[in-house]
């Protein structure tokens, strides 16, 4: 037969098979059903009433030994709860045997108007019995000895809370307090909310001098800063800042001499050659540079190098005047 668009495709019914011998109540199934609503049984080809049998989880137990016959047992699943994620009944049977005169009847949990109760497979209407509290039905009738009382229960979903898709649909009510974007104001995210790795949160430390290096006249010198005071992301080592995030860097360094100078130079190197500087040339031993530097976040990385002119001397090791320091203000 031809088909306008795809062929349709059908899947059968998973079913088990089991073989009577007169005695065997009990038999393992392949997988658990939702209940016992959840299954067709049918032994010999005669569909059985729920009532019959009961399930937990795969075992499948009848009220009395079905009869010998070669996979003469039937069970038929109408549906496989997925595996692993809690599944809801929405269907809940229950059976009675009424007693003589008995009008009452605890059931399971039931959404008040709607449950149906059947007595004697015949569906009551809603003037014959009462079911007003969520556990009990009672009967507007008494039964007599061996009726079969029957209760039929739907489980109730509501989306009457769902939220919109529409624009501006969520607003700070519907966000749990102390969350990021409840956060947002109009002074943007506060720190604590602020992710790794970004500006904010980037990488910064602070060093300085823990001994003097000796400055010979008119040459560069990189200097050792063996004291950190912070070191963010460890991305410091004695001389040299190769931070391991991409951004654009506040840096700044500062030098002091043990004598005066004539003229002092303060330099950051990038990648081996000098990129900013700063001098002084009046009579002072105090040298400051500042800088902002962009990092690949790799290979990149920062020295500070001074140079002065006169006779070979150190510099010092205070930290308020010595000191090497850098920190992210841009991320890339």
């Amino acid at each position: 037969m031809a088909f306008i668009g795809n062929t349709p495709i059908s899947v059968a019914f998973l079913t088990d098979t089991f073989s009577g011998n007169g005695s065997t109540t009990v038999f393992t199934m392949t997988v658990a059903p939702a209940n016992t609503s959840s299954i067709i049984v049918a032994i010999t080809g005669v569909l059985q009433d729920p009532s019959t049998y009961s399930v937990s989880g795969t075992t499948l137990t009848f009220s009395a030994a079905p009869p010998s016959g070669t996979s003469n047992i039937s069970v038929r699943y109408l549906g496989i709860p997925a595996s692993g994620v809690t599944t809801t009944a929405y269907r809940t049977v229950t059976n009675f045997t009424a007693t003589a005169g008995q009008t009452s009847f605890s059931v399971p949990s039931y959404t008040v108007e709607y449950i149906d109760v059947y007595r004697n497979g015949v569906r009551l209407v809603s003037t014959d019995f009462t079911a007003t509290t969520g556990t009990t039905v009672v009967l507007a009738n008494a039964c007599t000895v061996g009726d079969a009382v029957v209760t039929e229960s739907f489980y109730v979903s509501s989306v009457l809370n769902a939220i919109p898709a529409t624009a501006g649909a969520v607003n700070s009510t519907y966000l749990a307090g102390g969350s990021a974007l409840a956060n947002i104001g109009a002074a943007g995210v506060t720190q604590t909310y602020i992710g790794t790795n970004v500006a904010g949160t980037g990488p910064a430390f602070s060093a300085y001098p823990s001994a003097t290096t000796n400055l010979v006249q008119y040459t560069a010198t990189k200097i050792t800063y063996g004291t950190e005071e912070w070191d963010t992301n460890s991305n410091f080592a004695s001389s040299r800042f190769t931070p391991t995030v991409a951004g654009y860097y506040q840096v700044n360094a500062s030098t002091s001499l043990a004598s005066t100078s004539a003229l002092t130079y303060i330099y950051v190197y990038k990648n081996g050659a000098a990129y900013k500087s700063g001098n002084l040339v009046t009579s002072s031993n105090w040298t400051i540079v500042s800088c902002q530097v962009y990092f690949n976040g790799s290979t990149d990385y920062i020295e500070i190098y001074v140079q002065q002119n006169s006779a070979t001397q150190t510099n010092e090791t205070t930290s308020s005047s010595n000191y090497f320091q850098a920190a992210m203000i841009r991320s890339a």
